[in-house]
């Protein structure tokens, strides 16, 4: 039973081999030119100003929390185009009730005001 896995543990090591050899031959072959500028921390292209251990607002978690709530349930739309024909009438008025819903929720976000950055 095991030797119809040979192939899939052959494909494996030659991927993992690969890697490890493509990352020893860039640090080998590449470009070495190091500079202040390369060392600094990198924010959105602006200066770092505090620590790292700041407090973050509470509504960057929010809009985080909400980003993903919807990124999340619009993935549902995905098998419904998928099975569009398949599915019919009551998988069109399913799929409408779902972005009703979806619209009201965001509606609601938008008045209470969760989508501002202050």
């Amino acid at each position: 039973m095991l030797e119809s896995y040979y192939p899939i543990f052959l494909m494996l090591g030659i991927a993992v081999l690969f890697s490890v050899i493509m990352l020893k031959a860039s640090t080998m072959f590449g470009p070495k030119r190091p500079t202040d500028e390369k060392y600094t921390t990198y924010e959105s292209g602006m200066e770092p100003v505090g620590q790292a251990r700041d407090r973050f607002s509470v509504k960057f978690y929010l809009v985080g929390v909400l980003f993903i709530l919807f990124d999340i349930e619009l993935v549902f739309l995905f098998p419904y185009a998928v099975n569009f024909y398949e599915l019919g009438l009551f998988g069109f008025i399913v799929i409408w009730i779902f972005l009703a819903i979806q619209l009201v929720g965001f509606i609601y976000e938008w008045k209470k005001g969760a989508l501002e950055w202050d």
